[in-house]
């Protein structure tokens, strides 16, 4: 039996851990990837013991985007079928922004696409100076509208608007000076760099806490209506069904630059 795609683990302090465990793609998220998130930020929100969320992966890299090979995949399916798929990828960064407990994103290596949209969906970053970052959708012909609303609250539109058009990577050090990460550590060092965050986490009233990450959630506009999430997972679903996305996904799966590139 294959291990699980997404390790939960809760200590005697109620720190769980939610550990990203497919480090073999280097932990690209598939649908048995973004179920495993939805289920695990649930059965944190549904546990008292539960005081923060520390997020990480497995591996060299913490994140590097949806499995490419996937989503070419899904693009073939039915108009419902995608829009299903985009409804989940929705649902697990909308339960990981609202869930009312401290989420800390332990980052390194690889953080690409979707992964760029958990670390603006966690209330503080984390990386060490081995962590490289990329808005990596428009590559592939398809696009980030599902992380738009956090990468803008995260990082500003301005920030977005070039780094989600240019797909430019950019290191830890960039990522912080943009907003996206607080604080920068030595590569292998995540977990002493993170115990006095946790610990003050640890130390502040649990019924406060809360009250305050609503408040600001309210106030930042990243609670969406339904309206709003309906509309960005359609929008994502179609654009993957586009002739676009299938070319600019069988370049990744042929290891070939798309057509729509011009040359030198």
């Amino acid at each position: 039996m294959s291990d699980p795609v997404v390790l939960l683990d809760v200590d005697h302090r109620g720190i769980a851990t939610v550990t990203l465990n497919r480090p073999e793609v280097n932990n690209a998220y598939n649908g048995d990837v973004i179920q495993a998130l939805i289920d695990g930020t649930a059965k944190c929100a549904e546990d008292d013991t539960v005081r923060v969320i520390v997020i990480r992966g497995n591996g060299r890299h913490f994140q590097a985007g949806a499995d490419l090979r996937w989503l070419k995949e899904i693009g073939t399916l039915s108009q419902e079928e995608n829009i299903a798929v985009s409804r989940s990828t929705a649902t697990a960064i909308k339960a990981l922004t609202e869930i009312l407990k401290p989420t800390v994103a332990l980052i390194h290596g690889g953080c690409f696409g979707g992964g760029t949209g958990i670390a603006a969906a966690c209330d503080i970053v984390i990386a060490s100076e081995d962590a490289i970052f990329a808005i990596t959708e428009t590559r592939w012909g398809v696009m980030a509208g599902i992380i738009v609303p956090h990468l803008n609250a995260a990082i500003g539109p301005r920030n977005t608007r070039r780094y989600a058009l240019t797909c430019e990577r950019f290191d830890s050090a960039t990522a912080k000076e943009l907003g996206l990460v607080h604080h920068i550590c030595s590569t292998g060092g995540l977990d002493e760099a993170a115990a006095p965050v946790i610990n003050s986490l640890l130390m502040n009233a649990p019924d406060a806490t809360a009250q305050t990450k609503q408040v600001t959630l309210e106030d930042a506009g990243l609670l969406l209506s339904d309206e709003q999430f309906n509309r960005l997972a359609a929008q994502h679903a179609a654009k993957r069904q586009t002739d676009e996305a299938m070319e600019g996904l069988a370049s990744f799966v042929e290891k070939r630059t798309p057509i729509w590139y011009p040359g030198d």
